[in-house]
């Protein structure tokens, strides 16, 4: 089965036959961190629900250009595969009006000097945000400490000279809702996409002391009353686009797209706090707005991201590539239940469905036709499993438990650490240092995650569990 939807690209083709510009919404959001998840959760709720053409996005990309150029190439119009078990299902995405390198601050300052930007989105990675563990610019990194020297010279100055140019995430924002507090735009929401415990809060938490390290006072008090930090919870899988999906999309759509981008029917955004200058109806294409959003934000991270990462790192020491090879061993899946077992203790609000999530969740797993590579969920697994395993692990310990299932998760990580073969990390000098420590080395990584793991119980219990995955 499949089905193809081609309005937006008919529309373009039918705009360059009559020899008139292909009509765009105006840009009203800007989001930072353009990728593949970006692409199919935020552009698609926003294109599923603007009917009139009311809301175009400016997305800008984070450490590479690459994708703001795929699209620029394409009008920002791109293709989304929906893959179910029973066939694809093709759309034409238009909801992105101008994709940009993200190194254009300059840009970014433009567009959020705006009166018309009401809102900006991150997808930037748990990494992206470069924080401590008390949601704090993390300063020993020398990318924050050198931005934060920029700000402090530049924020203050009469004029912000832009030919040079903050390199992290969060001080590119900093700089352009100054930019916004100068130009008198109004007040903006700025919304955290990513899986982060309190997102709004952390992100809020982190721009705040940017402000302050860097001593922008006024600054500092225009996000305290002028920017809204509304938390989320998202949740669409989206796995690496191979060559396989660019040439289904030529062959289904004649479209010659670069970069198309393959996800699963399933999609989920909970939301909540203030919209201060407007946003899409974003309900109308499900997403839902409450009132407290901790309930769903755990149920997300302890349920399908804790278990991403355990499958990425168990997984690939029993030699799989991809999660549903992964979650179709059984001794894997047998685990997996038992890490949900000790979530699911601390997941108590009957609304929040457990029992049908977890079997969702499984369904969602054993998609053969997502090819979810266990080496793209691995990365940056000292920032994740923090914000995934931490809290369910050291919840399970204070109520007289021993923890086993996120123990085995941590062992797991270990072991990988230790032979030398994690995907990529943020932190990838701090994981080779400690991994050079001897029989130190379990606790120096486990320090990087969290100093309360370095508690000698746990690092015994993390070295026994590594060695049986050593063993595979």
């Amino acid at each position: 089965m499949s089905a193809v939807v081609t309005t937006a690209l008919d529309r373009a083709s039918a705009a360059e036959r009559e020899g008139r510009s292909f009509d765009r919404a105006p840009v009203r959001i800007v989001h930072l961190g353009l990728g593949a998840f970006h692409r199919a959760h935020q552009a698609w709720y926003t294109d599923a629900v603007d009917e009139a053409n009311e809301w175009g996005i400016r997305a800008f990309t984070g450490r590479s250009a690459t994708a703001a150029e795929e699209l620029a190439g394409q009008d920002g119009l791109y293709s989304l595969i929906e893959r179910s078990g029973d066939g694809d299902s093709i759309a034409i995405i238009d909801a992105i009006v101008d994709a940009v390198d993200g190194s254009r601050v300059d840009i970014l300052a433009e567009t959020l000097a705006s009166p018309e930007t009401a809102l900006v989105t991150l997808t930037i990675t748990e990494a992206g945000y470069a924080v401590d563990a008390a949601g704090r610019p993390d300063t020993s990194q020398d990318a924050v400490a050198s931005d934060i020297e920029w700000l402090r010279t530049h924020l203050r100055a009469e004029e912000i000279d832009l030919r040079t140019a903050p390199q992290t995430a969060l001080a590119r924002l900093l700089t352009g809702l100054e930019a916004r507090r100068r130009a008198d735009a109004g007040p903006i929401a700025v919304v955290s996409c990513d899986n982060l415990p309190g997102n709004g809060e952390l992100t809020r938490t982190a721009m705040t002391s940017l402000a302050q390290l860097a001593g922008a006072s006024d600054t500092l008090a225009y996000l305290n009353e002028q920017v809204a930090f509304p938390s989320t919870s998202i949740d669409r899988i989206t796995p690496k686009t191979t060559e396989a999906e660019i040439a289904l999309v030529r062959e289904r759509t004649g479209f010659e797209d670069a970069g198309p981008v393959v996800t699963e029917p399933f999609r989920d955004w909970v939301i909540s706090g203030e919209f201060p200058a407007g946003r899409p109806a974003w309900e109308n294409a499900g997403a839902r707005f409450v009132d407290d959003i901790d309930p769903f934000e755990c149920r997300k991270l302890w349920l399908l991201n804790g278990s991403h990462s355990f499958l990425a790192y168990a997984g690939a020491a029993r030699g799989h590539e991809t999660v549903a090879q992964a979650i179709g061993d059984p001794q894997i899946r047998g685990w997996v239940n038992e890490l949900w077992d000790e979530a699911a203790r601390h997941l108590t609000a009957p609304h929040l469905g457990i029992d049908d999530y977890r079997a969702a969740l499984l369904e969602r797993f054993d998609n053969a036709r997502i090819q979810h590579l266990l080496a793209q969920i691995g990365k940056d697994g000292t920032t994740k499993l923090r914000m995934r395993i931490l809290d369910v692990l050291l919840a399970e310990r204070s109520a007289g438990r021993d923890g086993a299932a996120g123990i085995r998760v941590l062992g797991a990580w270990v072991s990988r650490a230790l032979a030398g073969v994690l995907p990529e990390d943020s932190n990838g000098r701090a994981v080779a240092d400690a991994t050079g420590q001897g029989e130190g080395a379990v606790g120096a990584l486990l320090a990087l995650i969290d100093e309360r793991l370095t508690d000698p119980d746990i690092v015994d219990a993390v070295t026994l569990a590594a060695a049986d995955f050593t063993q595979n």
